[in-house]
């Protein structure tokens, strides 16, 4: 796999947060920070992209991902178009490939992609042009960057800190992409003592989340917890998904206000959407006061926001002269 930094340490693509130091993922987090504004206030307006066009590939549904790219890059002034599966000639036959070839002809500088194929951006980031930037907008169960340093950056804003953070992963851990970049990220980023919980059929191999504490049963994991990042089912990705029963799994493992007076009493209540209300939380936690999931989607045109400038900086140095 290409490099995604340049020889002068700049972020050149961006599909995987493996590789990237505590210094990076922090200099993303602070540029995130001031690009941040509170519903109500002015959003930001900015020319880091002018003069640059992305393209957002969405060949998986998607609506927070897709509308904070979106925002994201416009608001750095960028130009902007937005392709699924059904408005593509990917259902003709074309592959991807050759899509990604036929948006090069038209000086496209940047691919924001989220598809369902593992192994996928990684492929692209091997064939596209010197001066073309990939981003994963999610990458099949493998990972979600951007969404791993939203969490990060959400976490940062209310704890100040990620040293002595007692972190729950809880849910569909195995089909998880979401679990497996903000594991990452927190992992660099000093938190120690990280858990992953979920019944025994949805928890990881063995080897995965290195260092990470595993617990079957929820009350378990989440005692004393400082952050409780719940998770979506993803039954779209499992073989027997008719088999699981909802009510069940909300009995077993959903999150409710009894359940949540096990973790700190300062413990923030996460989640990255879409929610599945009343299978793996119930509404009285998800609008709750301990819950800050509005802020994740905030913060996650913020986060783009800083991914894309951070490109567009390297971007300056590949492009062709006139």
């Amino acid at each position: 796999m290409r490099s995604q930094q340049d020889s002068a340490g700049g972020l050149r693509h961006l599909i995987t947060l493996d590789g990237l130091t505590r210094d990076a993922l922090t200099s993303i987090l602070d540029r995130a920070e001031s690009y941040r504004r509170l519903p109500g206030q002015p959003a930001y307006e900015g020319r880091e992209l002018a003069g640059v066009t992305v393209a957002n590939l969405f060949f998986e549904p998607s609506t927070r991902t897709r509308a904070s790219f979106d925002l994201a890059s416009r608001r750095l002034g960028a130009h902007v178009i937005n392709l699924d599966q059904q408005g593509s000639s990917r259902v003709k036959g074309e592959t991807m490939l050759d899509t990604i070839y036929t948006l090069e002809a038209m000086n496209i500088d940047v691919f924001v992609i989220r598809d369902s194929e593992p192994g996928m951006p990684e492929f692209l980031i091997d064939h596209v042009a010197p001066h073309v930037s990939v981003i994963s907008a999610g990458e099949a169960h493998v990972s979600h960057p951007t969404q791993g340093l939203l969490d990060a950056l959400t976490i940062r804003t209310h704890k100040r800190r990620f040293a002595g953070l007692k972190v729950a992963i809880v849910g569909d851990i195995k089909h998880s992409r979401v679990a497996r970049s903000s594991a990452h990220a927190l992992n660099v980023l000093g938190v120690s003592d990280l858990r992953v919980v979920a019944p025994e059929a949805l928890l990881p191999a063995m080897d995965e989340f290195p260092g990470a504490q595993r617990f079957t049963r929820i009350e378990d994991g989440i005692a004393g917890a400082d952050v409780v990042m719940m998770l979506r089912i993803q039954k779209e990705r499992m073989v027997q998904s008719a088999a699981l029963d909802d009510a069940a799994y909300f009995r077993d493992f959903g999150l409710d206000s009894r359940r949540l007076k096990l973790a700190s009493p300062s413990a923030l209540v996460m989640h990255p959407g879409p929610m599945n209300r009343g299978v793996e939380i119930s509404s009285e936690v998800a609008d709750g006061p301990r819950s800050v999931i509005r802020e994740q989607v905030n913060n996650g045109v913020a986060v783009r926001m800083a991914v894309l400038a951070a490109i567009a900086v390297t971007l300056t140095r590949h492009r062709r002269p006139l």
